[in-house]
């Protein structure tokens, strides 16, 4: 579907007006969601589409995954749970995996960002060079 820029434009200020203290407001997301439908301006469906496509970009950022070779220490995943706050900021959902495949270290992906810190990762870059 090809849309046009000003609808892009329309969706990204609608996004940007959903948003409280810079994360998104599911109340204000569905208000807004109802207004543009019951308005049905000009290209209301192709802002919608990119408004939803926003949203999910959003909601990926949002997400942290730590994966890990071994369960972690309450402690550590306290650690990095505010190392990770920090860095990416509030309202990030944070869950911890165990994945025996990595061998030892840390994979540790939020959004479409990936931190490998594996010993499998090593090893493959490692294999790679030869």
């Amino acid at each position: 579907m090809k849309i046009s820029k000003q609808a892009r434009r329309d969706a990204k200020q609608l996004f940007n007006t959903c948003k409280i203290e810079g994360i998104l407001d599911d109340n204000r997301a569905r208000q807004a969601v109802s207004a543009v439908i019951a308005r049905k301006p000009r290209g209301y469906v192709g802002i919608l589409h990119h408004f939803q496509r926003l949203v999910k970009l959003d909601l990926d950022r949002r997400q942290a995954v730590v994966e890990s070779a071994v369960v972690l220490a309450p402690a550590l995943q306290a650690s990095l749970q505010s190392s990770l706050t920090r860095k990416h900021g509030t309202g990030l959902n944070i869950s911890f995996a165990q994945n025996s495949a990595l061998i030892g270290g840390l994979r540790i992906k939020v959004g479409s960002d990936v931190y490998d810190g594996s010993i499998a990762a090593r090893l493959e870059s490692l294999s790679d060079s030869f």
